[in-house]
Order: C-alpha cells, then sequence, then structure tokens
C-alpha cells in the first residue's frame, strides 16, 4: 500500500479525517484536499481585513466530501453548523440555526434572524449554511443576507451544489458581498491511499488496485469509501492479507450508475 507522504510524521498529536467517514483521535492526521480548501476558506474569511465582506461559497459535485469537510472544520474552528433541508420553511430554517448556537427560538423570523446575528457578533464564530442550494428562494437567500448583515461582519460560508455560484448570480447583493468562491477538488491518488489506509488497516493494496478504485469511483470520496468496504468485504471472505488487480477481476465496484432495467420479469 502506497504510504503517507514523508511529512506526516507517525507521532503527531492531531486528529485525523478521513472526510467520508468519521472524525477519530488517533495520532495521525491525513488530510484530504476538500478537509483544507474549506479550512483555508474559513481561516481567510475570518482573518479578513474589516472592510472585505465576510461570505464565502464552497461548491462541487454531491460525493466530493463537503459536508465531512463542514463536519471536521466545524469541529476545529468551532463554527456553527446548519445543514439545509428541503422540507423546511423559512422559520424552520432560522430556528435551526438558533438551536444550532445553542439557544432557545422564539418570536417571530425577523426576531430569530436578529437573536442569531447578534450571537454572531458577540462570538466571532464562523456559520457555515450546508446544502445551501436549497435556500436559492427569494426568502431564503434573503434571510441568509439579513443574517450577514446582522451579525457586525461576521462570517458566513455557503456550501452547496456545483452551480451554488451561478444561481446566487441571481441575487446581486447576496453575490456582491461574497469575498471568496472555492470549488471542491477531486481525488487524487494519494488520497486513495489515505482513505485505504483507514478503511483497510488490515490489507495491503497494490497500487493498480488503488488506480481502479479511483477510476471507477470517478475520484468521489464516497464511492471510493464504498469501493474499499468491497474490497475489504472481498479479501476477509478469501482470507487475503494483500490484494492485487488480479484479486478483484470479478469484483465489481461501486460506481454510482444504476442498474438497467430488466424488462419482463
Amino acid at each position: 500500500m502506497t504510504r503517507p507522504p514523508p511529512s506526516v510524521a507517525k507521532d503527531s498529536k492531531e486528529k485525523r479525517m478521513d472526510g467520508a467517514g468519521h472524525i477519530t483521535g488517533v495520532t495521525t492526521i491525513m488530510p484530504l484536499r476538500n478537509v483544507m480548501l474549506l479550512a483555508e476558506l474559513i481561516e481567510r474569511v475570518r482573518s479578513r481585513d474589516p472592510d472585505l465582506p465576510g461570505m464565502a461559497c464552497f461548491s462541487g459535485p454531491s460525493g466530493l466530501g463537503k459536508t465531512k469537510a463542514a463536519a471536521w472544520s466545524a469541529n476545529e474552528y468551532r463554527c456553527y453548523h446548519v445543514e439545509m433541508k428541503e422540507s423546511w420553511s423559512a422559520k424552520k430554517f432560522v430556528a435551526k440555526i438558533v438551536e444550532a448556537m445553542g439557544m432557545k427560538p422564539s418570536g417571530t423570523i425577523g426576531d430569530m434572524v436578529d437573536q442569531a446575528g447578534e450571537e454572531l457578533a458577540k462570538s466571532g464564530r464562523p456559520l457555515l449554511l450546508d446544502e445551501a442550494h436549497l435556500l436559492a428562494k427569494p426568502r431564503l437567500i434573503g434571510i441568509v443576507r439579513d443574517l450577514y448583515e446582522s451579525s457586525a461582519g461576521g462570517t458566513v460560508v455557503l456550501i452547496g451544489e456545483e452551480m451554488l455560484p451561478q444561481t446566487l448570480a441571481r441575487w446581486e447583493r447576496v453575490h456582491n458581498r461574497m469575498l471568496d468562491w472555492v470549488q471542491a477538488q477531486p481525488c487524487d491518488l494519494r488520497e486513495v491511499a489515505l482513505l485505504a489506509q483507514l478503511k483497510c488497516p488490515d490489507i495491503r493494496l497494490s497500487e493498480d488496485v488503488l488506480k481502479h478504485v479511483l477510476e471507477q469511483s470517478q475520484a468521489r470520496a464516497r464511492r471510493i469509501v464504498v469501493s474499499l468496504s468491497q474490497i475489504s468485504e472481498h479479501a476477509l471472505k478469501a482470507d487475503k492479507t494483500a490484494v492485487g488487480i488480479a484479486d478483484i477481476a470479478d469484483l465489481k465496484l461501486f460506481t454510482g450508475e444504476a442498474p438497467r432495467p430488466r424488462g419482463n420479469i
């Protein structure tokens, strides 16, 4: 199996984040690019010049590990993290933000916006709004702008799908308050090796296997993790501790493609 870069020390006292699993309190740091990209974006906006806008956007296709990166950053930077749901009303959305801040929501939407804005201003903690493409409605996006304005220079990061920047262009008063736009990146071979060390810790995977996983998954972290789980299960059944490309010749890895219709059954 490909080993971590030399710069990654085994005796490091940092946390490890796999970008598609859980934060684990082990003694090695294995950063995926999207975890680092979002962390750098949050730090850049949070430490900006006071005269610069304090909103930012992190976007990309599903399955690249954006939400897991947000969870890691929320833990690392003590961010308020709210994952938007399609079924939420405007009032439910604002109430969830207030709850994430450890407060009890009460009053009208305007009252709760003021409540959340004051907390952002007082605490200085960033607000991460995940699945932000679901906020692409006039009332909801207006609430986001009001939250930012009420925070008196706070940090608000919108995280969503690939077309989120273009969608936000419809609302100039939000679009114009963006300090930066960062796009999530697909995984590379190094990251497949890192994920393999987490998901298949007792199995040595050849470089050809890692390349095959990367290709079949279309470089998406979520699919890579599913494929590595398949390989781990396959190796366990075959009682193997080392897996080469010939060992998985008959194993159909997860690609995300829907099965074809079977016709009359």
